[in-house]
């Protein structure tokens, strides 16, 4: 039945309706009489997935129905196995829901143990039918979990929204950040798992989701031919026991593993160039928000009130304009000559919008400068997954497609007419 899910866990596995949250995170609301698209969260225990539950309370388009954290919490109620860490408490209408396993995907759903929710002891298969009912699923599982776990979910007809790296320099996957390249997502069609209704679509690093957007208006006013980028990245990237409070207070830890390799080239295919990237990161004793000190040289020649222009004018594309987690206005300039701060900016449009400062004039090799702060968590993850989610089902007519065929994605032709 819809609004039910199916749990893991002794006298605790009993199916619980799927409340519909009381507050809206984002604009607009649950609209009154309109059926939702319901949605699964993969690592809902972790930072990441916390903030997807959140904003999913009250999400005008989505409905939060089923929770997938650690074999060791599996079986209890979403509410009493979180170490809620991003301030507040659950949300009452996921805070029921019993969490299901994720260390894998069950090769043949229809054997499992009734009552018993997704699991990850079993091995995972390409092309199983795993055991999610939620046509949706977003994504905050560890790397190392998702590079499987997620392909053989979009194999077996579920639109993969992924927040984690494995899957974002492949050919076939789409990486969106929807403001500067909604249209990637037409890449879908052509992926392995289509013709089952399945889809899988990545966000960047939380480096890179910001600083795309801030690129962006400048790389197709002016061109940009190299980029040296230097990161100041918050403690809560590293996710809850990711680092110690002896390592990382009063300290700079200059290198995070497996970082600096991902930015120029997932800022590239982003923004569909081939920007000469130079970075080194830095993590530091910030909760959230990462600041990138930003050195551009130019393809063409501009002032900095130029760039400042360029960037005040941007405007997203009407693909995104419609997407209720994205702000009208992603960009925000600060005229001030110590903005922007992790502070004071990172929360700027509920997270999700990229604050731009202290733009001049850079010596040779570079034309331009600038700093740079977005929201790690929110803007840099857990929104841009749910953002791209969005951007799926504008672009698919998705919530159309699941009220005719009851919860079953199937391909149609995306809004406007035309065939992806």
């Amino acid at each position: 039945m819809p609004g039910e899910v199916e749990v893991r866990g002794g006298g605790r596995g009993s199916r619980e309706p799927a409340a519909v949250p009381r507050e809206a995170v984002v604009r607009g609301g649950p609209a009154r009489g309109r059926s939702r698209t319901e949605v699964a969260v993969l690592g809902a225990t972790g930072v990441v997935g916390q903030r997807l539950v959140r904003m999913l309370d009250g999400h005008p388009l989505f409905c939060l129905a089923e929770v997938v954290g650690s074999e060791r919490r599996a079986g209890h109620r979403y509410g009493e196995a979180v170490k809620w860490s991003i301030g507040g408490d659950p949300p009452p209408g996921a805070a029921g829901l019993v969490l299901g396993e994720a260390r894998g995907l069950p090769a043949r759903p229809e054997a499992r143990t009734p009552g018993r929710g997704p699991s990850l002891r079993d091995p995972v298969r390409q092309g199983s039918a795993p055991s999610l009912r939620s046509p949706v699923v977003v994504s905050a599982l560890p790397s190392t979990v998702a590079a499987e776990t997620e392909v053989a979910l979009a194999g077996a007809g579920h639109v993969v929204c992924t927040n984690a790296s494995p899957h974002r320099m492949r050919p076939d996957t789409p990486l969106i950040v929807p403001e500067v390249n909604p249209g990637a997502i037409e890449g879908v069609a052509a992926q392995p798992w289509a013709g089952a209704g399945g889809a899988l679509v990545a966000n960047p690093n939380c480096v890179v989701a910001g600083l795309a957007l801030a690129c962006a208006p400048i790389e197709r006013a002016f061109g940009i031919e190299a980029a040296t980028v230097v990161t100041l990245q918050a403690v809560s990237g590293a996710g809850l026991t990711g680092l110690g409070a002896v390592e990382i207070t009063g300290n700079v830890i200059p290198a995070i593993k497996g970082e600096e390799e991902k930015i120029g080239p997932e800022l590239n295919k982003v923004l569909g160039t081939r920007i000469e990237v130079s970075v080194a990161v830095n993590r530091v004793p910030v909760l959230d928000g990462h600041t990138a000190h930003v050195f551009l040289k130019l393809g063409s020649r501009a002032a900095p009130g130029d760039v400042a222009r360029v960037l005040e004018d941007f405007r997203p594309p009407a693909a995104a304009r419609a997407l209720p987690t994205l702000p009208a206005r992603p960009l925000v300039l600060r005229p001030e000559p110590d903005r922007p701060q992790p502070r004071l900016d990172a929360d700027a449009e509920a997270g999700m919008a990229v604050s731009i400062g202290r733009i001049r004039a850079a010596p040779p090799p570079h034309d331009i400068a600038f700093a740079v702060v977005a929201h790690n968590g929110i803007r840099g993850a857990a929104g841009a997954c749910l953002a791209n989610a969005e951007l799926y089902a504008a672009h698919h007519n998705l919530h159309a497609q699941t009220r005719r065929t009851g919860g079953a994605v199937k391909r149609a032709q995306p809004a406007g007419g035309q065939r992806t």
